[in-house]
């Protein structure tokens, strides 16, 4: 739990109460299903016997055993599976088949990122789930959606950010030195996929309470990165004309880039005239921000090149922190670039309590990060972190079906789940 969280433990979560099945792996999906379990769902996560969910694997870095000092999971695995119960089941049995049909039936939401048509050889695809279970909530999460010529291939995060555009305006201008397309340097295109599915998520548990029964959402990675083009997409849209890559600058707002100083760079990120104005005061260049070139966002983005030269001229005369502070006494936005341990270093960061430590079976206790929605009245809490694999297998299977213990031993011993002490 954050230091910065005092939950009222009397007071239900937003999702108390409801029960998600979640099939799924990798990133888009987990982070969906992450959000849920936060948001109080209880979150039950299916994963094969052989190595579960891929991501355990993906090291390093990894967390070490504390009894044993090898390798557990990787962090990357951490990043999206607080707050769930791994049951480890092989669907590739009948008797797998059987007992994941049965826990749908015990919940509220389903979620999965299998290829599609991919579930239905075991009997749980949405069709034959929808015509036993009417009111459950069935999220597909693929890479190009059910429909359409490339419904049957595969996704990942890189592929979509580079067919989705990310790519074509993200970098340096091809004729600049280290030009050339990039993609963002975290999994932008899974991230916002399972931040849609969540939403939709919860959204469809809104229909279906209000007496209008479950229905699959249908989640196409290519459909989120396109729609969260945002303005560059409206850009295009409304001038036929591709916007191209632009390195750190804006497509509609000058200044709005990162600047030289004497020992780095900063950013500066003027939004409107009023902060022009400010900025080039500060930088002693006040006159200027009065020449007919540049004295709307129009006219500077018209004429972006001669005044950045010029702004930077005078940037590079003073250290990053000269320049945050001069900025930050006339309230014009302006900050560093850190690096991902300055970033948890910041004394913002830390008075927000976004760094957390959470119980792991294995290692004892691992970071986390908290979920950035804060409620004044449902305060988030993180009673659980990441699962081992098949760490809740029994006593899900005992819980949720009421299977004896001999049913579940049973099940382990022909290798149906596996079942982790």
């Amino acid at each position: 739990m954050t230091d910065s969280a005092s939950p009222n433990t009397t007071v239900k979560a937003p999702l108390a109460g409801v029960r998600v099945l979640d099939l799924t792996r990798i990133l888009a999906g987990p982070w969906a299903t992450q959000n849920l379990a936060d948001l109080g769902a209880e979150v039950i996560k299916i994963e094969n016997p052989q190595g579960g969910d891929d991501t355990r694997q993906m090291g390093p870095p990894f967390v070490r055993d504390q009894h044993t000092g090898e390798n557990a999971d990787a962090a990357y695995f951490l990043a999206a599976n607080r707050g769930k119960e791994s049951v480890a089941i092989d669907i590739a049995t009948p008797e797998g088949q059987k007992l994941v049909r049965a826990l749908a039936a015990k919940c509220d939401v389903l979620v999965e990122n299998f290829k599609v048509g991919g579930l239905k050889r075991y009997g749980l695809d949405y069709e034959s789930l929808h015509r036993e279970l009417p009111q459950l909530i069935y999220c597909s999460i693929t890479g190009f959606g059910q429909t359409g010529p490339y419904k049957q291939r595969a996704g990942y995060d890189y592929l979509i950010q580079g067919m989705g555009g990310l790519m074509s305006v993200t970098g340096e201008p091809d004729h600049k030195p280290g030009g050339g397309p990039q993609r963002a340097g975290v999994a932008l295109a899974d991230i916002i996929s399972g931040m849609y599915a969540a939403l939709g998520i919860v959204s469809a548990l809104r229909h279906r309470d209000a007496g209008g029964g479950g229905q699959q959402l249908d989640i196409g990675m290519l459909d989120v990165q396109v729609a969260v083009l945002a303005n560059q997409s409206m850009n295009f849209l409304t001038t036929g004309v591709a916007p191209q890559r632009m390195g750190n600058g804006h497509p509609n707002i000058v200044p709005y880039q990162y600047f030289p100083a004497t020992d780095g760079q900063f950013i500066l990120a003027v939004g409107n005239d009023a902060q022009f104005r400010k900025a080039m005061q500060v930088l002693g260049l006040a006159d200027e921000a009065t020449d007919p070139r540049f004295t709307n966002i129009s006219l500077r983005v018209k004429n972006r090149e001669v005044l950045l030269a010029m702004m930077a001229e005078r940037t590079k005369t003073r250290s990053i922190d000269d320049w945050v502070a001069a900025m930050e006494a006339v309230d014009v936005p302006c900050g560093p670039i850190n690096t991902i341990d300055r970033v948890f270093a910041d004394p913002q960061v830390k008075a927000r309590g976004v760094q957390m430590s959470l119980p792991h079976q294995a290692a004892g206790n691992v970071p986390s990060v908290a979920n950035p929605m804060r409620f004044s009245e449902t305060p988030i809490r993180y009673d659980a972190g990441p699962p081992v694999l098949g760490q809740h297998t029994h006593e899900v299977l005992r819980r949720v079906l009421g299977a004896s213990d001999g049913e579940i031993e049973g099940w382990s011993a022909a290798g149906i789940i596996k079942e982790t002490p």
